[in-house]
């Protein structure tokens, strides 16, 4: 710029404009007021150079209002969404076992739901299959029916009922999960579905209501395999998923 007086305003406005958090968004300087019309061009700010009728013309030009001046909105970093990428196609590859229809179904899964996580998602299983299988020896009717969908839900409290019917009671203790594995991945219009395959170590005893044995032993692990699915809407502001359905292996 030619003009030093204006280079020097035009240095005083940026400063001004980038530190002050009160913003500058009014100027009577029409160097500076030119200088800012033109670098909004190509440079890094949005700005309405509006001439002010209320204010008079100045040996043939008038003093002007700058409103407002605000940042262009940046394009939000990739950096985030490129990492978040990655690391879910690290837990597909690893989680589908090279099976072409249960990675077909995360990744669809995983489009269709932002949040969702395949590594994630089993952490979750595990958890809810101890606290299932936990509550089911002991009765706990609460816990059950947080975590079960209503035709599941229904099914289990049958069996407690009856159980408790005839007297009986369940001695129970959660050895710990050995194996687990994702069996399929689909969603639909509306759900995401997923099964997964347990193998657990557990020690039950299930006694008569004289304390005699029925099934089971009280001294030994035993191992159980079933196959539950879990089904959420990706959509859904709740983020817990629900067991749909179960499938005893072993």
């Amino acid at each position: 710029m030619a003009n030093r007086s204006a280079l020097d305003s035009l240095r005083a406005f940026w400063a001004r404009y980038q530190f002050d958090t009160r913003r500058m968004t009014h100027t009577t300087d029409r160097a500076l007021i030119d200088r800012v019309a033109q670098t909004t061009v190509r440079g890094p700010l949005a700005a309405y150079v509006v001439p002010d009728a209320s204010v008079k013309h100045v040996h043939g030009s008038a003093m002007a209002k700058v409103t407002p001046l605000r940042p262009v909105q940046a394009v939000p970093p990739t950096g985030d969404a490129e990492k978040r990428a990655l690391k879910i196609a690290a837990e597909i590859e690893q989680l589908s076992h090279g099976d072409a229809n249960v990675s077909q179904g995360l990744k669809a899964i995983a489009d269709a739901d932002p949040s969702f996580s395949p590594k994630s998602f089993l952490e979750g299983a595990k958890q809810a299959y101890e606290m299932i299988v936990t509550a089911f020896a002991t009765g706990d009717r609460k816990t059950l029916k947080m975590l079960l969908e209503k035709d599941v839900y229904d099914g289990f409290e049958q069996a407690i009922a009856g159980r408790e019917a005839l007297g009986n009671k369940v001695d129970f203790t959660f050895v710990g999960l050995p194996k687990i594995e994702i069996a399929d991945a689909e969603i639909d219009r509306r759900d995401a579905r997923l099964a997964v395959k347990f193998t657990a170590e557990v020690v039950q005893a299930t006694r008569d209501k004289d304390g005699a044995l029925i099934e089971g032993n009280a001294d030994q692990v035993q191992t159980i395999a079933d196959e539950w699915t879990f089904a959420r809407n990706p959509k859904s502001r709740d983020p817990n998923w629900k067991l749909v359905a179960t499938n005893q292996l072993s």
